[in-house]
């Protein structure tokens, strides 16, 4: 779970866990590929406006690495513009979703990522 917002990251974390998932976490872009590198998550869900490192760079250098190339990555963003999505799917996420969202609307899209 990556976000530079620390209440967001929270409450993510806490709601996943309160479903039964482990939860890593990471509040910047160089802190979320360290951990992802040394820990290789099941998937890694990434918010997109970050200061130094975004969420695309995020996934990039991801997909850039033989040992994290194919981890499914999941996107968050509150930016609706077209663009980002669509970028993101070219550089190899599985999927995207637009703050404000329900957490547990996440968790199912998490879900469908990792059973695909």
């Amino acid at each position: 779970m990556v976000d530079d917002d620390g209440s967001i990251l929270k409450l993510l974390q806490v709601t996943f866990e309160m479903e039964g998932h482990e939860v890593l976490v990471a509040d910047c872009g160089e802190k979320a590929v360290q951990v992802a590198t040394a820990e290789t998550p099941d998937v890694v869900v990434c918010d997109l406006m970050m200061p130094r490192m975004n969420g695309l760079s995020v996934l990039e250098a991801l997909r850039s690495e033989p040992k994290t190339s194919t981890m499914p990555f999941v996107l968050v963003t509150g930016s609706g513009r077209r663009g980002d999505a669509e970028r993101a799917m070219e550089l190899g996420a599985n999927g995207y979703v637009i703050k404000p969202f329900d957490p547990f609307d996440l968790i199912k899209t998490v879900q469908k990522v990792l059973e695909s």
